[in-house]
């Protein structure tokens, strides 16, 4: 049976399709290697209508298809009480992994734009990855709606320690921007500039 599942931080909505039997284990130390599936499913980007992120991932968990909903929390306080929301971090992208003979399914659905080939998977999986893994965690993270010049660093400290991004002048030296460059976006986390080292 299909089940919904979510990230330990409540932050990923994910609809999964279930492995058969004869599937092998994934190693569940390499996120990566959980995002890349055994059976060398493709990663596809779906550009959703407006406001539709949520439909379009209900279509998929009805038929069966692997998908993401990267989301984030925003607190806002209405009459004295804060009132958390979850929000698409990529508003109007969805990310799907299946068959290439299941494009024609998705496309016939009434909430999607465009269905978009990632031509470089293994890039797009290690940043997603890197996305999936500072939404794990209690940093400050928004939208960096455009990616421009900048600067590559390493994070050298904390829960990112590992992870390379980029800061840019406009963002501020203290902001890292995990990009996603299929869709010309980023994640924009909030660090020390302690934690940061030139690349």
């Amino acid at each position: 049976m299909l089940k919904r599942q979510k990230n330990k931080a409540n932050n990923d909505v994910i609809a999964r399709e279930p492995s058969p039997d004869h599937t092998p284990k994934l190693d569940t130390r390499r996120q990566t290697n959980k995002l890349m599936d055994v059976n060398q499913l493709l990663w596809y980007v779906a550009h959703t209508r407006p406001r539709c992120e949520k439909k379009l991932l209900q279509f998929c968990e009805r038929e069966n298809l692997h998908a993401r909903l990267l989301c984030y929390q925003s607190a806002h306080k209405y009459r004295g009480k804060t009132v958390v929301f979850k929000k698409p971090l990529f508003p109007g992208y969805v990310f799907l992994q299946m068959p290439a003979d299941k494009r024609r399914l998705v496309l016939q659905n009434d909430h999607l734009a465009n269905l978009l080939d990632v031509s470089d998977q293994v890039l797009f999986v290690r940043q997603l990855d890197e996305v999936l893994r500072a939404l794990e965690t209690d940093l400050e993270i928004r939208l960096a709606p455009t990616i421009g010049e900048g600067m590559r660093v390493k994070i050298k400290s904390g829960p990112l320690r590992g992870v390379e991004g980029w800061v840019e002048k406009r963002h501020g030296m203290n902001t890292v921007l995990l990009r996603m460059d299929f869709i010309s976006q980023a994640a924009a986390v909030k660090l020390e500039a302690s934690q940061l080292e030139l690349i």
